[in-house]
């Protein structure tokens, strides 16, 4: 394990968890990396209480609030309140000095607050102005996500800061531009900012929200009830001001001959990032992780060796951990950690599976047969999606998963965890279908 760390930033540290042992002719290696940020200067400390804060306290940060103004908002029309309450809540939670922007949201994008193309600087005067400029939103017109997040993603990039954030709440589905277009919109803006996207009441699209946080490297959730938005915006808002580091990467060398199958955060969410990899030189490839605050994740990271003699030993893989400076070049953050291949007779020794490599692989099989069963689900095949929403109950019950557990007993009776057997509902709210969908890709930390 290595570390690294500087004045008021917090200290990385790298775990690698894997059975390195392979049978003779083996060529597949799987290792948990674990990524661990502590003793960050600030975090904690800033959000919330902030507002007293001297300006420059904690990293400098720039967040757009991106609230839904089209017609739906207004059915029933507490929800206008409620997301309004929601967003001045949000502009409480933010640190002095802090640069932000609220933009409205229909078939275009609107500047509700400061205007002008820029940025307030949050402070006692600039969040009783943005709080009075939210009460003059009103609901009407329709719905293109793409408009919101580009004019964000100028806002934010209008300021010199270390931390660009964006959180977006809709209440309906995209339908006034084309996924193309908020395809296009989402690979134009990854990379520039993080984005936490919130869908309130059960009319929206759970694929499309979860696809822009995922391609935005943030936080998807739904809030099934609007009274709960102003809690649910503060929580987030106090995750961005705890902060500290942003664009860390996840950089994976390997040997020649050797070749990287996949690499997932498995930790807090499931997330493929294999597709992401920008090359770095050499056997070397960067794989984005976003923005750090205090708090770990872990990655599955998995690799093709070419094979070797009993006996021999060998690098698969060496991991650690990088950030781009301002002149193009990236800086190393010191942490490392390597993946070993070693060649054995010894059966018990080969075919014996990591516990954390284990608890993993099922954590992500957890995540795709949920999504699936409820793809069947909506299908119209009833037994297919029986039978993956109880494998489901079985790798929740298993990996003592139990908030998705909850989550699936209200869209089917579980006869036996253990072996999967279970029925589907014959009526299942809405929300609670949502929510299991929204939620799939959660996962649990292994029991070290």
């Amino acid at each position: 394990m290595a570390s690294f760390a500087k004045p008021h930033a917090p200290r990385f540290s790298v775990d690698v968890y894997q059975n390195e042992y392979l049978h003779e002719g083996g060529s597949e290696v799987n290792a948990v990396v674990t990524v661990t940020a502590t003793g960050g200067g600030t975090a904690g400390t800033a959000p919330g209480a902030a507002l007293g804060a001297a300006p420059g306290r904690g990293p400098s940060a720039a967040v757009a609030v991106m609230v839904d103004c089209s017609g739906s908002m207004d059915h029933p029309p507490a929800k206008m309140r409620n997301a309004q309450d929601a967003t001045a809540a949000a502009i409480d939670t933010l640190r002095d000095g802090t640069h932000f922007a609220v933009i409205g949201g229909t078939h275009v994008a609107e500047e509700v607050y400061p205007g002008g193309g820029r940025l307030a600087v949050a402070d006692a005067v600039t969040r009783d102005q943005a709080k009075q400029a939210l009460r003059r939103l009103i609901a009407g017109g329709g719905t293109a996500i793409g408009t919101w997040l580009r004019l964000a993603d100028r806002l934010l990039s209008s300021a010199d800061v270390t931390i660009r954030h964006g959180i977006l709440l809709t209440d309906g589905r995209n339908e006034h531009e084309t996924p193309d277009a908020l395809r296009a919109t989402l690979e134009a803006c990854a990379g520039r900012f993080t984005c936490d996207a919130r869908g309130v009441g059960t009319d929206w699209e759970v694929k499309e929200v979860t696809g822009i946080a995922s391609a935005l490297l943030g936080t998807a959730d739904i809030v099934a009830d609007p009274a709960g938005l102003a809690a649910d915006f503060t929580r987030m808002m106090e995750t961005v001001m705890g902060k500290e580091v942003a664009d860390v990467a996840l950089r994976v060398w390997t040997p020649v001959g050797t070749t990287i199958r996949f690499v997932k955060q498995v930790a807090p969410a499931v997330e493929d990032l294999t597709g992401r990899r920008t090359e770095a030189g050499p056997r070397a490839g960067d794989y984005p992780t976003g923005s750090w605050g205090d708090e770990s994740r872990d990655y599955h990271v998995c690799v093709t060796v070419p094979p070797a003699g009993i006996g021999q030993e060998m690098l698969a893989a060496r991991v650690s951990l990088v950030v781009p400076q301002p002149d193009g070049t990236v800086q190393n953050l010191g942490a490392q950690g390597l993946v070993r291949a070693v060649w054995t007779t010894d059966t018990a020794a080969s075919t014996s599976m990591n516990p954390q490599v284990a608890h993993y692989t099922g954590q992500a099989e957890l995540a795709q047969v949920i999504q699936k069963g409820l793809d069947l689900r909506k299908a119209g095949d009833f037994d297919g999606a029986t039978a993956k929403l109880g494998r489901a109950v079985q790798l929740a019950s298993a990996s003592g998963n139990a908030d998705t557990a909850k989550l699936l007993a209200k869209v089917v009776d579980v006869v036996d965890a253990a072996t999967g057997t279970v029925r589907l509902k014959t009526r299942v709210a809405e929300a609670d279908e949502m929510t299991l969908e929204t939620r799939s890709t959660k996962t649990v930390r292994v029991k070290k």
